[in-house]
């Protein structure tokens, strides 16, 4: 595992854009086994990596999350399940629950595919 995305995930935290409710590594063995990766020590070496997030588990990941992640990895790979809050929604969700509003939807928008439709939308302006 590199450090440049966690880097950046401390960065989040620390600007108060989220807030980690949890964090849980997974690596699957060349075997096919899967291994917990304790969250403070990723690389193995006994030094404390990430102890900044050392606890950050609110129990919304469960054993099938971590199947269903270490199915999807190879052997020999590791992978990252993170659960977060967008901290920076709070006030704008309450102005709308204060205004009557109701959340009637949620979900996210791959970034590949937002990615394609802004080159299309692109596309499609200069062709005019």
């Amino acid at each position: 595992m590199k450090g440049e995305a966690l880097a950046r995930l401390v960065d989040l935290v620390d600007a108060g854009t989220i807030r980690v409710l949890d964090l849980v590594f997974v690596r699957r063995e060349l075997d096919g086994s899967t291994v917990m990766v304790e969250v403070a020590d990723l690389d193995g070496d006994g030094e404390l990596d990430l102890a900044v997030f050392e606890g950050a588990s609110s129990g919304l990941i469960g054993d099938d999350d971590v199947d269903a992640a270490a199915a999807v990895i190879d052997p020999g790979s590791s992978a990252g399940i993170l659960v977060y809050e967008n901290t920076w929604a709070a006030p704008l969700v309450s102005a709308v629950r204060r205004a009557g509003g109701v959340l009637v939807a949620g979900g996210r928008i791959p970034v590949e595919d937002v990615l394609a439709t802004l080159d299309d939308l692109e596309a499609a302006e200069t062709s005019v």
